[in-house]
């Protein structure tokens, strides 16, 4: 029987080549002259942490950011910006999550979309990925153009394993 896995996940290289640009760009930038700012990518638990000198050069980096994982061709939707805070040493520091896996409630709002369809397929939660399965390929390409258009989801999907 035909089926396909929704996941939602990041390529972790080409997220350390977009933060590494980001680096460069703050380094040759003049409004970041003699402002120390600090870009640092913690891969296990999937953080980004920046320091810098104000509120603006925060929004900066954060655009430099998005415009980076863009071209890295990496979904800006799968970064979560937290609120920034104060150091001790007169900067402000903000925490970006990479968000990786579809959480459980995510995977519950898709499986019930699949449903309120009313086509012939399946759709079951694993972990932190859904599987559909289904005897037509046509509506397994149904389900994946849905899924994709679905603007409330708000996170980057992949579609993979795809079986005949």
């Amino acid at each position: 029987m035909p089926s396909f896995d929704i996941v939602s996940q990041i390529d972790a290289q080409e997220v350390d080549n977009a933060v590494n640009n980001v680096l460069k760009e703050v380094d040759t930038r003049y409004d970041f002259r003699g402002v120390n700012t600090e870009i640092n990518l913690n891969k296990k638990t999937n953080t980004i942490s920046l320091v810098t000198g104000d509120e603006m050069k925060i929004k900066a980096v954060k655009d430099m950011m998005i415009t980076h994982f863009t071209r890295r061709k990496v979904d800006p939707r799968s970064l979560d910006f937290g609120k920034f805070e104060p150091t001790s040493n007169g900067q402000l520091k903000q925490e970006v999550k990479l968000k990786e896996g579809i959480d459980k409630d995510t995977a519950k709002k898709i499986v019930k979309m699949i449903k309120g369809t009313k086509m012939k397929v399946q759709a079951a939660i694993q972990d932190d990925q859904v599987r559909v399965t289904g005897k037509k390929l046509d509506d397994l390409q149904a389900v994946m153009s849905l899924v994709r258009e679905a603007s409330e989801l708000d996170m980057p999907f992949q579609f993979v394993n795809m079986k005949k």
